[in-house]
């Protein structure tokens, strides 16, 4: 039985700053904007919330709220490694929580940038993807997890340097760049991390992997706080400091205990999403995932075609239900997800 007195310490702490920081953050913004007046006020608007694109007339919410739940999780890893330092007689696995923690820093700095460049605007998706490149870079130098990986037809085989070299970024850069397409309604990025961490959490349970659970069920209990804010109707949004961070840690921590193959396979409806992406820009399209919001508050198809699992959400919504709403395609993309993780667990148990 594998104590987790520890992860329970940093999720407390992950949980509890989440939660407080966030609220208090919001009230400030809030109280600040109904100071103000004028140009400056439209200037502060535009700078620091963003508009609700599912949802009909101007609701407007604070942006890029998820840098919090980011630092509450960081907070939590360190705190379950101090756990260890001062309570359990020394470190544990120091090198790979320090990796990770500052893994999950880069991945929400690169975010920010790119949220404070703003919506539609931001940075060149060339300059995206060599920063999320980069944000791979303290699993690369500590050479984590195992070189040695399982390929069809030729079995076990041993990468050797270009594990840390290649494919550890290219990881951590896909997974990144893949959790922040599939956003933009209200606790769908929040959700999806909490149930694909959940699985993480259910498998390294099964299989052994001590870091990996206790990572996975500190970043939950964050997660947890955030959605008190993000989920429908949101009072915050995640922003792209909060994808990008929390994708990237999707990826380390099946990289850092070795179950890759079980990581990738929780990636699924991502593949989709990546597909339908791809019909898009065959179609000349370059997608939005948000549905058209009706006076009635419900949701009409953007497109003609599915091009987002979210635009497949709607039309499925709409053929059982009659109508879709932003609610609803959260929960079904979300129960998705959780379809997908119980499978995954079944086959790979």
């Amino acid at each position: 039985m594998v104590s987790c007195l520890d992860c329970i310490a940093g999720g407390l702490v992950a949980f509890l700053f989440t939660l407080v920081v966030t609220g208090k953050w919001v009230s400030m913004l809030w109280k600040s904007l109904s100071r103000l007046e004028g140009p400056v006020k439209s200037a502060f608007l535009s700078l620091h919330f963003g508009k609700d694109m599912n949802k009909p007339g101007d609701v407007y919410a604070p942006r890029f709220a998820g840098i919090w739940s980011v630092l509450g999780v960081l907070f939590g890893f360190l705190v379950m490694e101090a756990y260890h330092v001062y309570l359990g007689g020394g470190p544990y696995r120091v090198q790979d929580v320090l990796s990770v923690s500052l893994l999950l820093l880069l991945g929400a700095f690169v975010g920010l940038v790119d949220d404070i460049m703003g919506w539609k605007v931001g940075v060149p998706i060339r300059y995206r993807l060599l920063a999320s490149y980069a944000i791979a870079l303290p699993l690369s130098v500590v050479k984590a997890g195992t070189s040695i990986i399982s390929v069809p037809l030729l079995g076990r085989v041993d990468l050797g340097p270009a594990y840390s070299l290649i494919v550890i970024p290219v990881g951590v850069m896909g997974a990144s760049n893949a959790f922040n397409m599939l956003a933009g309604f209200n606790g769908l990025e929040a959700g999806m991390a909490t149930i694909i961490l959940a699985g993480y959490a259910a498998y390294a349970a099964l299989h052994g992997k001590t870091l990996a659970l206790k990572l996975s069920v500190i970043a939950i209990l964050g997660l947890i706080a955030f959605l008190v804010y993000n989920w429908y109707p949101a009072k915050v949004f995640p922003g792209n400091s909060f994808t990008y961070a929390f994708g990237s840690l999707l990826a380390a921590i099946v990289i850092v205990d070795n179950f890759e193959k079980f990581g990738v396979a929780l990636f699924a409806l991502y593949f989709l999403e990546l597909a339908l992406f791809l019909r898009g820009l065959k179609d000349g399209v370059y997608k939005e995932t948000f549905g058209l919001p009706r006076p009635d508050g419900s949701l009409d198809m953007r497109y003609p075609k599915v091009y987002s699992v979210t635009h497949l959400a709607i039309k499925t919504l709409k053929k059982v239900r009659g109508k879709a709403t932003e609610r609803g395609v959260t929960l079904l993309v979300l129960s998705w997800q959780a379809l997908i993780t119980v499978l995954a667990l079944l086959v790979m148990r």
